[in-house]
C-alpha cells in the first residue's frame, strides 16, 4: 500500500479535505479529474487531498493510484472507511453497493459523495436517507453526483426559470440516447445484471434526466405512465463479469435483466407535462441529451452535444423578430465561469466534475446541507420506481382497429 501523500495544508494555508474514493473505473477517473482539480481552479475554503482510492484488484488499483495521482491504495472499502486520514468517502461503484458503502461511511463519521443513481431501490435509499439525517446532526454532509446540473449552461437555465423568464411552465421534454448495446455480441457486464445495476438504460440515463427536468422546472414529478423494453435478452458472458471488460469468453450467454429502453410521460405538481425517452438502442447516438421547457412567456432548449450554448426564445417580444436565439455560455457572470477561461472558450464533460467537487467543498466547509442531497436522490429513486411499476402494469398494449 502507498504511504500517505503529506497534507496540502502546508502548501495552500487551507485545512485539507482528505478524499478517499471507491471504485476506480470510467466514474472514479471523472471523479479524480474533479477532486485533482477543483482547488487549482476556484478559491476554495478547504484543499482536496487525493488521499486513497480502492479496488478489488490489487495490481489494477495501484495503476488507476499511479495514474490519477491518489496517494494511497485499499482492496476493502470497509478498511478505507475506517482510516483516520479520510474525512469524505467518495462512492463510485456499481448501485449494488451504495447503500452499504454510504451507510458505513456515514456512521464513521465522514461525509459522503455517491454516484447516481442513490440506490438500486427505494427502500435502500429511504435508509440512506436516514443515515444521512442522523450524520447530519453531528455536522456530516452527504450529496448524490447528478453531474450535469454542474453544467454552467444547464445551471443558467434553472436561474432564467427561476427568474420567470419562461413563465408558467406547460411542457418539459426530455431524451437521453446512446447506442453502446446495438451489438448483440456485447458481452453481459454488470449495467445489464438487475442485481449489480438495479435497472438498465432507466437508472443509468434515465436518473439523469428526471433530475434534470425536475431541476430546471424547480418542482417534483407527480405522476408517470410508461413502458420499458428489452431488445436483445441474451448476451455472451464477459471474460472479466466484475470488470466492464468487453472481450467475451467462450462460456456461453446469460439473460439480461434489465430494461434496454424506457419511455415515459409524467405530470408535474403544477400540472405541467413532461416526456421522457431513454435508450441505449439509438444507432448512431453516443451520448445525446436534450431538454427543453416551454412556458406561456419563453421556452429553454439544451443539447449535450452542444454543451456551451443555451437557447432561449422571448415570448414577449414582437413576433416579426422574435424566436430562438443562441445564448453562448462562457461569461465570468454565468454559473461557475468566474474562475475559468475568457469568454468563447468553451468547456467539457470534465469540468462538471470539477463544479461538483467544488460546490461539495464549500457545503462541507459550510455546514450546509448540499445540493443535490440524499432525500433529492430518493426522490428520483420514488420516480424510477413508479415508471417500473407503470411499465409492468402498461405491458398490454390497447389494439388499433379499422
Amino acid at each position: 500500500m502507498a504511504q500517505p501523500q503529506q497534507s496540502e495544508e502546508a502548501d495552500t494555508g487551507k485545512p485539507p479535505l482528505r478524499v478517499g474514493m471507491v471504485g476506480y473505473a470510467f466514474m472514479g477517473a471523472a471523479h479524480s479529474q474533479g477532486w485533482r482539480t477543483a482547488g487549482r481552479v476556484f478559491d476554495l475554503p478547504l484543499s482536496p487531498e487525493l488521499a486513497v482510492v480502492c479496488g478489488r484488484d490489487a495490481d489494477a488499483v495501484r495503476a488507476a493510484a499511479s495514474r490519477h495521482g491518489w496517494a494511497a491504495t485499499e482492496t476493502d472499502w470497509r478498511a478505507l472507511v475506517e482510516r483516520d486520514d479520510v474525512d469524505l468517502v467518495d462512492i463510485c461503484t456499481p448501485g449494488d453497493s451504495h447503500a452499504e458503502i454510504a451507510i458505513a461511511a456515514l456512521e464513521a463519521g465522514k461525509h459522503v459523495l455517491c454516484e447516481k443513481p442513490l440506490a438500486n431501490s427505494v427502500a435502500e435509499a429511504e435508509a440512506m436517507v436516514r443515515a444521512a439525517e442522523a450524520a447530519r446532526a453531528r455536522g456530516q454532509v452527504a450529496m448524490v453526483g447528478f453531474n450535469y446540473r454542474r453544467v454552467p449552461a444547464t445551471a443558467l437555465a434553472r436561474r432564467m426559470v427561476a427568474e420567470g423568464r419562461v413563465g408558467t411552465l406547460r411542457h418539459v421534454r426530455v431524451t437521453y440516447l446512446q447506442d453502446w448495446l446495438v451489438d448483440p455480441e456485447f458481452p453481459l457486464t454488470w449495467r445489464l445484471r438487475r442485481e449489480q445495476a438495479g435497472s438498465g438504460s432507466l437508472g443509468d440515463l434515465g436518473a439523469h434526466i428526471v433530475d434534470l427536468a425536475q431541476y430546471l422546472a424547480g418542482e417534483q414529478l407527480a405522476g408517470v405512465s410508461a413502458i420499458t423494453e428489452t431488445f436483445v435478452r441474451e448476451r455472451p458472458l464477459p471474460t472479466a463479469p466484475s470488470s466492464g471488460l468487453t472481450a467475451v469468453s467462450a462460456a456461453g450467454t446469460g439473460p439480461v435483466t434489465v430494461d434496454d429502453a424506457a419511455l415515459f410521460t409524467g405530470r408535474f405538481a403544477s400540472g405541467a407535462l413532461a416526456s421522457f425517452e431513454a435508450t441505449r438502442y439509438a444507432t448512431g447516438r453516443k451520448n445525446a441529451l436534450r431538454i427543453e421547457l416551454n412556458g406561456d412567456r419563453g421556452s429553454l432548449a439544451f443539447d449535450l452535444e452542444r454543451l456551451n450554448e443555451l437557447s432561449y426564445h422571448d415570448a414577449t417580444e414582437p413576433g416579426e423578430h422574435a424566436g430562438f436565439r443562441r445564448i453562448l455560455v462562457t461569461e465570468p457572470e454565468h454559473p461557475y465561469l468566474e474562475a475559468w477561461w475568457p469568454p468563447g472558450h468553451g468547456l467539457g464533460y470534465e469540468h462538471t466534475f470539477v463544479h461538483q467537487a467544488r460546490d461539495l467543498v464549500r457545503a462541507v466547509a459550510g455546514g450546509r446541507v448540499p445540493e443535490p442531497s440524499f432525500a433529492d436522490g430518493l426522490q428520483v429513486q420514488r420516480v424510477l420506481a413508479a415508471v417500473e411499476e407503470s411499465a409492468g402494469k402498461n405491458s398490454v398494449y390497447t389494439p388499433i382497429t379499422a
